[in-house]
């Protein structure tokens, strides 16, 4: 599975759908099950490697507006929900995290954010598939900190002045 295939599962299971990331989680493990056991690990390959991608301060940073704060593994889950909007809102807001404020249609605090499920949405599969866990995929593994530059997370004012069109649509009174 190339990272084309991989993007075109996330989107048209999305779709499909209609945002719920639980429904979204299901059906992902539905389309693999219907492949091979190495494509279940390339896919899920090419998840890790972005799920560890994403672990920088600044998106960190751009989490805790979207969510009004976000712990360890809020951030863990906001990852997983980040990678499951798709190719053009992932890379968007890897390069740029405040472009999270017009990549966003619309967010709902209540069922946004948190894509716990598809981060073990390959496992299932692969379970399922072949009854057995899955192995080590082989890559490198998570960084213990973050990239990037520590944000203090508790001072609106630097929050404001870095993350100011998630603000503006976010915090803004």
């Amino acid at each position: 599975m190339d990272e084309t295939e991989f993007w075109e599962i996330v989107d048209g299971t999305r779709e499909a759908a209609g945002g719920d990331p639980e429904d979204h989680a299901e059906l992902i493990v539905e389309r693999l099950v219907r492949s091979d056991p190495d494509s279940v690990l390339d896919f899920a390959r090419h998840f890790e490697v972005r799920y560890n991608r994403a672990y920088r301060w600044d998106l960190w940073g751009a989490a805790w507006v979207l969510l009004g704060g976000t712990s360890d593994d809020a951030f863990d889950y906001f990852r997983c929900w980040l990678i499951g909007q798709g190719r053009e809102v992932f890379e968007g807001a890897v390069h740029d995290p405040d472009s999270l404020a017009e990549l966003l249609d619309d967010f709902d605090e209540e069922l946004d954010g948190d894509g716990e499920e598809l981060g073990y949405a390959a496992d299932e599969a692969y379970e399922q598939l072949t009854g057995v866990v899955a192995p080590d995929l082989g890559i490198p593994p998570a960084p213990s900190e973050p990239e990037g530059t520590a944000i203090d997370f508790e001072d609106d004012a630097v929050m404001a002045q870095r993350y100011p069109r998630l603000w503006n649509r976010f915090m803004a009174d």
